[in-house]
């Protein structure tokens, strides 16, 4: 409750605050606050291209998720492509001449619905360490790029164009002189662009091209026609001449792939789609799919019919040919299929043993055939032995519709992935291993029924309780599940439970797209609310559902029509005229909200008994649009805001709105957001703290308004360019969690700074953001997952964040903690940036004492002293912090500001509070043992430096023996004591805490660590050492007096009597 009082707090004062006016923060003045990625595994990756030669070095582009590389083998795997500002690639060209030399060409060319486009072409001639933008920009996806095998400037580029619209920008490109320049060497028409291109192994002066028309709207996709076709190029490229009859499919075709093979340079093999004898538009259509022509293209051969060879043709469509043998080639879909006989038998391989599923590219080195890579929705799989085992890694490029997150302590984070469940991880893992900090591993994250699109929500009152809306084998009716933690089983729910995989629009009784919404209602948990062509409702747990409205949508019978076009391709990706956002407002019951992918707006203020079309009331709105999301604004029942985008109709411009007046009037909101082709926008999310604060994500970029939309600048910090398909703010903890179309999830820990930050503070020399409470949480015990993988995800720092703004840069800033009997218990110090700084505390106070040895270890001469002949040892200790109250002080120069911080206990803890107060009094006193017990070390070690280097000096001056004698003496005096505080026989080299016996410091340490390692009483038996180390303390220290009283003024008496007076006792 104490937390919930902050954020009440908080909020009144946001609602004082003055009207909200332009702010604009530069990137360099937010860069400390940083994103963190935290899973889940990722999938989808293209495009893959290895060195030749060169078994370690491989480069793969995934579908939205920027270039990759290894230097291993494919053991790591780092992403070298994030300073651009594109992420969907879609080839991957090293130069043969010239390993260093890489092309990557942009935009997706396995073509499904929810696929980004790129921005052209970019070349690198370091190895990927920078990056050239070297044109083609309006090209949309690049399917190939070949490189000239003896001159690394001359390149062949296939475009396929976004296929969205009409464009000029298809065809084959090509440049001499490494992208400086381009001709537009094979142009069909407007229609019809590139799907693949292959040169000659034997001549560089032969290029096949497959060419293909494709058309894709929100409402359908048509693969084929008669763009379409096999084109070759005699000449180096300059002219091209369609292939036509000798053998080749007589009708219209769609996606063509090729493979040639230097082991027989004129053998072609080509993967063709053809309609597989279906008719298509009451046209009868060729049947068979892979054809092969064994003299360069003159004449070709039908070898196989076999729909395994292409399966999902404009998704798939890839095929490979052996370097070192022409009867072996590789059939790249679904699954993943082999010939040994030139095609004309298949192998398909077992799951277990494929690559991965859903196959998109594979390449083989020219110079070993047994030495091959394949890209897929299941990573990147490498194999040394001829496909016979596979090193498969998952890449963390998970592609996300949405994310949202519930109430536990700490939250977790809901999601559906593509190629994947409904699933649900945590935000932070808590945990810790022998080999460092805790990570968010990927078997954290777990199914929690749904599907691989639309919504996971977990109700607010009960997080046990998990809703999903998903697809599976296309929408299943539209899947809604209900999942129960507690028994990890969920229920299926659908609204009209009939088998829809194959079915387009018009067949349906209710029209569930791929990623229809699901609500929980914010006025009551028991109401939820999902999308067809009409608003369904429950109150009873999905037992049934009842329809709230008419159709919403334009229900226009021609945009609900067959898809695919030659292959038909009818999985609800692809539907039309649904409903695709839906919002209720978090003020006033029942004022709902419904946007369309055919471009409408609904309102209803009655709880649905009636709805009223408000589209017609926003300004110059292009028509067919998709309305990404609407958000009901939590500050008043008649604002919300929306996005629609028109990317597929060929408009990528973007689309922002607001109204405050139950859509009565609609307002743009776009000003700031960066044009260009990957513009288009996602999602716009209220911040629930701040009036008028939004965050925005469009197709590559994250942007945050402080003037309610009026004006945007970027937010993205250290993100990498994604889809930003979803946003969420966790309330209780005040994080900003990003889903991501390509990278994953994201969170931005702590939008305090954000949320505060306005004029008045930017004209601050130093101010400090107030603190938000924070948890004192403990480790819990992890799984035996010790070391991070690609998808690995991070935890947060442990503790509290501290946030500052500094006007200017500073060499030193200082923080002081004090407790509330106003003692300082932890300094902080670090160098201030200009603009918002973060530290965190990680509630540890100030550790003891250094040890400070001045005496090389026991029996080890070896071990050096540094230049103040000195060695410091591990033997620290600090207290955690109890719950309760802190003070926190900003000191920079003479300025300085204080602030209160609130640490609250862990609630998943056993312990009470009295149980760790008795804990910290208990760790405290073994502190001050540890303190006291290491003033005794260093005031021996500091004598016996000196009685060691005295007995050098007397020796080396022939001093008598009975002197030397004395002083050796009283040295090994001081040792003894000395021995029994602390081992002296350790180096800190060789596990030497497992070879000699602990003494009364290390034993201390262990204790005191041990008493708090979680929030419990301590035991008995922990007081009873205690007591007995503390007797033994008190006896050293007594037996340290009495040799200082002693001996020790004696001998130095008697070195004074023969002019020796040299020993500093402190």
């Amino acid at each position: 409750m104490k937390n919930l009082k902050f954020i009440f707090i908080a909020v009144i004062n946001f609602l004082f605050l003055p009207e909200l006016i332009s702010q604009t923060i530069n990137k360099e003045l937010v860069k400390d606050m940083k994103f963190r990625h935290v899973g889940p595994i990722g999938n989808r990756v293209t495009t893959v291209a290895g060195v030749p030669n060169n078994p370690l070095v491989y480069y793969v582009g995934a579908a939205s998720g920027g270039v990759w590389k290894t230097n291993d083998g494919g053991l790591n795997w780092n992403p070298i492509f994030d300073d651009q500002e594109v992420h969907s690639i879609g080839s991957i060209s090293v130069a043969p001449s010239d390993p260093m030399t890489v092309y990557v060409g942009t935009g997706e060319s396995s073509i499904r619905s929810n696929v980004s486009i790129g921005n052209g072409v970019y070349k690198s001639e370091d190895g990927g360490e920078t990056w050239k933008h070297i044109g083609l920009k309006n090209s949309g996806r690049i399917s190939r790029i070949i490189v000239h095998p003896k001159n690394r400037d001359v390149i062949y580029v296939g475009s396929l164009g976004h296929a969205y619209s009409p464009q000029n920008e298809r065809g084959v490109f090509m440049s001499e002189d490494g992208g400086e320049s381009w001709k537009h060497a094979l142009y069909i028409d407007d229609n019809t662009g590139i799907s693949d291109i292959v040169m000659d192994p034997d001549n560089p002066r032969i290029l096949f091209a497959g060419a293909w028309q494709l058309d894709l709207k929100t409402w359908r996709r048509i693969s084929g026609g008669p763009g379409s076709g096999l084109f070759k190029s005699v000449d180096g490229g300059i002219s091209w001449s369609r292939l036509k009859d000798n053998g080749l499919p007589k009708k219209d075709v769609g996606k063509i792939a090729l493979a040639m093979t230097p082991a027989a340079p004129d053998r072609l093999y080509a993967l063709i789609e053809t309609g597989d004898g279906v008719p298509y538009n009451g046209k009868e259509t060729d049947s068979g799919e892979l054809w092969r022509s064994d003299d360069n293209g003159k004449t070709f051969k039908l070898i196989n019919s076999n729909r395994e060879l292409g399966g999902r043709q404009a998704y798939y469509t890839r095929t490979a040919a052996s370097p070192d043998n022409p009867n072996e080639v590789y059939f790249i879909s679904n699954n993943f299929s082999s010939s040994i006989d030139g095609g004309i038998s298949l192998e398909k391989r077992a799951q277990t043993s494929s690559p991965n599923w859903d196959h998109h590219e594979m390449w083989i080195d020219p110079f070993n055939g047994n030495r091959m890579a394949v890209a897929g929705d299941g990573g990147i799989s490498i194999s040394q032995n001829r496909g016979k085992s596979w090193h498969r890694t998952f890449l963390p490029v998970a592609q996300l519709y949405h994310v949202t997150t519930d109430n536990n302590i700490p939250y977790n984070i809901l999601t559906n992935r593509q190629d994947g469940p409904s699933m649900k991880g945590p935000s932070r893992s808590r945990t810790q291993n022998w080999f460092g900090p805790g990570m968010i591993q990927s078997g954290m994250w777990r199914e929690v029924g749904g599907g691989e699109s639309g919504f996971a929500t977990a109700d607010p009152k009960n997080p046990d309780i998990i809703w999903s809306s998903a697809s599976g084998f296309g929408p299943l009716g539209g899947i809604v599940t209900r999942y129960n933690e507690k028994n990890k089983q969920y229920r299926q729910l659908e609204v009209w439970p009939e088998y829809s995989a194959g079915s387009y629009a018009s067949l349906l009784k209710y029209r569930f797209q791929w990623t229809f919404p699901l609500l929980i209602s914010p006025h009551d948990n028991k109401t939820i609310y999902v999308t067809s062509q009409h608003v369904h409702r429950t109150t009873n747990d999905g037992q049934t559902w009842e329809v709230i409205s008419p159709d919403l949508t334009l229900n226009d019978k021609e945009m609900q029509g067959f898809s695919g076009g030659l292959t038909g391709d009818n999985i609800a990706v692809e539907y039309a005229n649904v409903i695709y956002a839906f919002d209720e407002s978090p003020v006033q019951k029942g004022v709902l909200w419904a946007g369309t992918n055919d471009g409408l707006i609904h309102i209803s203020l009655d709880n649905g008994k009636s709805w009223n079309n408000v589209t017609r009331n926003i300004p110059n709105l292009p028509k067919l649009g998709v309305v990404r999301n609407i958000e009901a604004s939590k500050w008043d029942a008649g604002k919300a805001y929306l996005t629609i985008e028109f990317h597929q109709i060929g408009n990528f411009e973007p689309y922002v709105f607001k109204t405050e007046n139950f859509g009565k009037s609609w307002t743009k909101i776009t000003n700031g957001i960066k044009s260009g082709n990957l513009s288009y926008t996602r999602n716009i999310k209220e911040d629930p703290i701040r009036k008028g604060l939004l965050y925005l994500g469009t197709e590559n970029a994250l942007y945050i308004s402080y003037d309610d939309g009026k004006n945007w600048q970027s937010l993205m910090s250290n993100l990498p360019p994604s889809p930003m398909y979803w946003i969420d703010i966790q309330e209780h903890f005040n994080d900003l969690v990003v889903g991501t179309y390509g990278r994953g999830i994201w969170i931005l820990d702590d939008i305090s700074p954000l949320q505060q930050l306005d004029k008045t503070i930017e004209k601050e020399d130093l101010f400090l953001f107030d603190i938000k409470p924070s948890y004192r949480f403990h480790d819990v015990t992890s799984s035996l997952q010790m070391f991070p993988e690609a998808s690995t995800g991070s935890d947060p720092p442990k503790g509290a964040s501290i946030n500052y703004w500094l006007n200017d840069n500073q060499d030193e800033i200082e923080i002081i903690l004090t407790n509330q009997k106003n003692d300082t218990i932890k300094t902080l110090k670090e160098k201030g940036n200009k603009g918002i700084n973060r530290i965190w505390w990680d509630f540890m106070q100030d550790k003891t004492d250094d040890i400070v040895f001045r005496t090389k270890p026991l029996y080890a001469d070896w071990v050096s002293l540094d230049e103040n002949r000195e060695r410091k040892g591990d033997y620290n200790f600090s207290i955690m912090s109890p719950p309760g109250f802190y003070n926190l002080t900003l000191k920079s120069g003479e300025n300085s500001v204080s602030k209160t911080l609130e640490v609250i206990k862990d609630p998943h803890s056993e312990g009470s509070i009295s149980d760790i107060m008795l804990q910290n009094q208990l760790v405290r006193k073994i502190h001050d043992d540890i303190n006291l017990a290491v003033s005794y070390i260093n005031s021996i070690e500091t004598i016996r430096r000196q009685l060691i280097d005295l007995k050098d000096m007397l020796k080396s001056t022939n001093q008598k023996e009975d002197i030397i004698s004395m002083v050796e003496k009283l040295e090994s005096e001081f040792l003894e004591l000395e021995k029994k505080l602390v081992q002296l026989k350790i180096t800190g080299k060789g596990q030497d805490t497992i070879r000699f016996e602990k003494m009364i410091v290390e034993k201390l340490i262990y204790l005191a660590n041990n008493v708090q390692i979680s929030d419990y009483r301590p035991a008995d038996s922990y007081q009873d050492v205690h007591k007995v180390l503390k007797t033994r303390l008190n006896k050293i220290g007594e037996q340290l007096t009495k040799l200082k009283d002693e001996n020790f003024k004696m001998t130095l008496n008697k070195l004074k009597e023969k002019g020796i007076d040299i020993i500093i006792t402190n």
